[in-house]
C-alpha cells in the first residue's frame, strides 16, 4: 500500500513543565536534562474519540477521498471513555464511512502494527482504501503526584489513509514479554464471586529498563527493515522515530550515523503521545512540506510489552 493523507488532533490545554513544577517535585531544568520535554497537550474539557474524528477527517480531506470508499478502519488506544464499544465504531459513524472496523491495542507501537495489518489485508485482495487512526489519553493513566511518568506523557491523535500501491518497501514486529517493567492494571465491576484483591493503580514505570529495552529494540528492528529492504541508512531521507525520550532517540542517531536533519522532533512540544506519536510526527512533516514522492522513510517505535516495530516505506 501507499500513505495518501494524514491528519493529526490535539487537545486545547498546553501544560509546560513550569506548570507541573507547581504540583510536582520537579523543573523545567530535571524534565528537559533528562526527556527533552517541555510542553505537553492535556485533554481537559474534549473526548478522545472528538479528537479521533477530527484527525479522520483531516487525513480523509489531505487523501481528497470521502469516508464511503473506505474499505476498513483500524484504530489504534490503549485507553479512553469507553471500555466498549471499540473506538474505531465512534469514529465510522462520525465520519459516515459504512466499513468494518476494530481497535488494536499495540501500546506506542500501535501505527506500526496497523500498517502491517494494512498491508496484509491488502494484499489479501479484498481491501483497497484503509483509514488508520491513532488516539491517546496517557494523562488517565499517569499518577499526577508521582513526577517518575507523569512529566513523560501528552495527549493527542492522528491518521492515516492508505491505498493501492508497493509503497511500504519492509516491517518487523517484535514482542519480548516482561510485562511489570511498564503496565497499568485497571479497575471493572467484580462480580459478587471474584476474591481477587483490588487492583486499580496508575501507571508502573521501570524507566531504566525501558530506556535499555526501547534503545537495542529499536536498532535491532531498524537494521532488520534495512536488510529486508536492501537499503542502508545512508539512503534514508527521514527518520521517524518514536517521541518518547530525546536521549533514546540520540543513541540511534549515534548508532545509523546519520545527521540532525534526517531525525525530525516534537518531543519538546508533544511528548510521549504512545502510539499517535509516530504519526503526528508523519503529518507535522508532511505539512511543513518536508516530504518528497520517492523519500525513503524509517518509522521506529517501542512500548510496553515490551513490543517494538520498525518499518520502511517510500512517500
Amino acid at each position: 500500500m501507499k500513505i495518501i493523507g494524514t491528519g493529526r488532533s490535539h487537545p486545547s490545554l498546553v501544560v509546560n513543565n513550569e506548570m507541573l513544577s507547581q504540583i510536582l517535585d520537579t523543573s523545567d531544568e530535571w524534565i528537559t536534562s533528562r526527556t527533552g520535554i517541555k510542553e505537553r497537550r492535556i485533554i481537559s474539557s474534549e473526548n478522545l474519540h472528538d479528537l479521533a474524528i477530527d484527525a479522520a477527517k483531516k487525513a480523509l480531506s489531505d487523501a481528497n477521498m470521502d469516508a464511503k470508499d473506505l474499505d476498513y478502519i483500524i484504530c489504534a488506544n490503549v485507553v479512553n471513555e469507553f471500555v466498549s464499544p471499540a473506538m474505531s465504531c465512534l469514529i465510522q459513524g462520525a465520519i459516515g464511512a459504512n466499513c468494518p472496523c476494530f481497535d488494536l491495542n499495540g501500546a506506542c507501537v500501535g501505527f506500526i502494527y496497523a500498517l502491517e495489518i494494512a498491508e496484509s489485508f491488502y494484499r489479501s485482495g479484498k481491501y483497497k482504501n484503509i483509514l488508520i487512526v491513532c488516539a491517546e489519553e496517557p494523562s488517565r493513566m499517569v499518577n499526577w503526584h508521582d513526577r517518575t511518568a507523569s512529566v513523560l506523557f501528552g495527549d493527542g491523535a492522528a491518521a492515516a489513509v492508505l491505498t493501492e500501491g508497493d509503497n511500504i518497501k519492509a516491517t518487523k514486529m517484535s514482542a519480548s514479554c516482561s510485562w511489570d517493567r511498564l503496565y497499568q492494571k485497571h479497575e471493572l465491576q467484580y462480580s459478587p464471586y471474584n476474591t481477587k484483591p483490588d487492583s486499580n493503580q496508575p501507571l508502573v514505570m521501570h524507566g531504566q529498563d525501558v530506556f535499555m529495552f526501547a534503545t537495542r529494540a529499536a536498532i535491532r528492528d531498524i537494521n532488520a527493515v534495512m536488510k529486508a529492504s536492501g537499503h542502508k541508512p545512508e539512503d534514508v531521507d527521514h527518520f521517524l522515530i518514536h517521541q518518547a525520550n530525546l536521549r533514546i532517540i540520540n543513541n540511534i542517531k549515534e548508532y545509523v550515523k546519520q545527521p540532525d536533519e534526517k531525525f525530525p522532533l516534537n518531543i519538546h512540544k508533544y511528548g510521549n503521545t504512545s502510539s499517535a506519536s509516530v504519526p503526528i510526527l508523519l503529518d507535522e512533516v508532511n505539512k511543513e512540506g518536508k516530504l518528497k514522492r520517492g523519500d525513503l522513510i524509517v518509522l521506529s517505535a517501542f512500548g510496553a510489552g515490551f513490543v517494538s516495530g520498525a518499518c520502511i516505506l517510500e512517500w
